[in-house]
């Protein structure tokens, strides 16, 4: 089958690469030519495991191509929009201006019987709008939602192995025969017994901002447990082991630290209350208000501990951060609260040097103002304080006593409850963390 992609960032990328490993012919389209030309050599804009093998694969077989011509995706007959919705400068509503130039730009070469599938995460009511649009310019063509669930580090495999696929589309003929088309696309994975939802276009609309919304409450309640541990004794790692053996709660996603960042959970939340509030409903969603709060909350918590093992001040000390990006296996530093962390510190006086294995050019641009060192071991040269703030794996396995070498005073926070306290304060370190004594 003949698939366009409009918007090659990390949804519209990733989701090309693997269109094409599942048979399908597959053009990229996207304004960044840069962009563009570094996927057309095979190249990810991004880190993300296994991508740069599927996208030389893809080229390879011919089956593969990027374009800023949007002309080109014409005879295509599956549509897939994988543009960016992020957070409006000073509001927390969506910023809508990517899809519907992406849409504007396909109406004029739709044809009977193409499909438009919708990928990105929008406000409810926004893909309503846009089938309007679609059948307006051709009324033979038909929109489905199909919102994604991609977990960076992780994308490729959820990308050819979902846990779901979800189907929003109206309760017509056309509708149904849309559907039957993407169960052409997905045909691997249905056949793999991967579970279909066929929704309402508002339901599909909400699963994702649902999820999210789940999740980042789920993240911020055990946090909000950690401040409660602090002021009791309490060990927070314990307590959700304890609570997470319950089958109705779980333990993923109960993992306390310096909370949750990066370009989904922080925004999607915000715009889904902002959303809620032009609907007429805000305080069904007023509980998000506060999950925001809590999660905002663990960055100053984690420079105050900073500064409460320096001796009360932060200013002048030398100062480590083991990680930039949001989470390990990315590179993605968007509302990092590691990189938040950092240049809190630096703001307030500190001389803070920051290590990443992937994201520290990215953190850079961001941040030119911090210190950026290659590796954690140069990182921590001289520091009177090194923050763990992003679980690469080997900053986990990192040897305390060796590690002790290269400090002027042997002082760690785990903010991500990673370490063993044992192990380190056996060490000679003095260990602190969000939540444990």
């Amino acid at each position: 089958m003949k698939i366009s992609v409009f918007g090659c960032g990390y949804l519209g990328a990733v989701h090309a690469a693997c269109m094409t490993r599942l048979g399908h012919d597959v053009l990229g389209v996207d304004v960044i030519e840069d962009q563009v030309a570094a996927l057309s050599r095979g190249e990810a804009p991004f880190f993300e495991p296994g991508l740069p093998e599927l996208l030389v694969e893809g080229l390879d077989t011919g089956r593969l191509a990027f374009t800023s011509d949007a002309g080109l995706a014409a005879d295509a007959t599956v549509h897939f929009i994988c543009v960016g919705t992020p957070q409006k400068p000073g509001e927390n509503a969506a910023d809508l201006r990517y899809v519907r130039s992406a849409i504007n730009t396909l109406l004029p070469m739709l044809k009977p019987g193409d499909v438009v599938v919708g990928k990105s995460t929008v406000p409810v009511g926004t893909a309503e709008s846009l089938r309007e649009l679609i059948h307006g310019a051709q009324p033979e063509a038909e929109l489905i939602w199909n919102p994604e669930f991609l977990r960076e580090g992780f994308a490729v495999h959820d990308t050819l192995h979902p846990d779901r696929l979800v189907y929003g589309l109206a309760p017509t003929d056309a509708g149904r025969r849309a559907a039957a088309r993407l169960d052409e696309v997905y045909a691997t994975a249905l056949g793999q017994g991967t579970p279909k939802v066929e929704a309402d276009l508002a339901t599909a609309q909400l699963v994702k901002v649902a999820a999210n919304s789940f999740l980042a409450t789920k993240i911020s309640f055990i946090n909000a447990m950690a401040e409660l541990c602090e002021a009791t004794g309490a060990d927070v790692t314990l307590l959700a082991d304890a609570i997470g053996h319950d089958a109705r709660i779980g333990r993923k996603f109960l993992n306390a630290g310096v909370g949750f960042g990066g370009g989904c959970l922080p925004k999607d939340i915000r715009a889904f209350m902002a959303r809620a509030g032009e609907l007429g409903v805000d305080q069904a969603l007023s509980f998000l208000s506060e999950v925001d709060a809590i999660n905002m909350r663990r960055r100053v918590r984690m420079v105050d501990l900073a500064r409460e093992v320096c001796g009360g001040s932060i200013v002048g000390r030398q100062i480590a951060v083991l990680g930039a990006a949001f989470k390990p296996d990315s590179d993605d530093v968007r509302d990092s609260p590691a990189l938040s962390v950092a240049a809190q510190m630096q703001l307030q006086g500190a001389r803070v040097t920051v290590t990443d294995p992937q994201a520290i050019d990215n953190a850079r641009k961001k941040w030119p103002e911090l210190s950026f060192a290659p590796t954690a071991a140069e990182a921590v040269q001289g520091a009177e304080a090194v923050l763990l703030l992003t679980e690469w794996p080997e900053y986990v396995v990192l040897d305390p006593v060796e590690l002790r070498q290269n400090v002027t005073a042997p002082r760690i926070i785990d903010g991500r409850n990673c370490l063993d306290p044992v192990a380190w304060r056996a060490a000679g370190w003095t260990y602190r963390a969000l939540g444990r004594p």
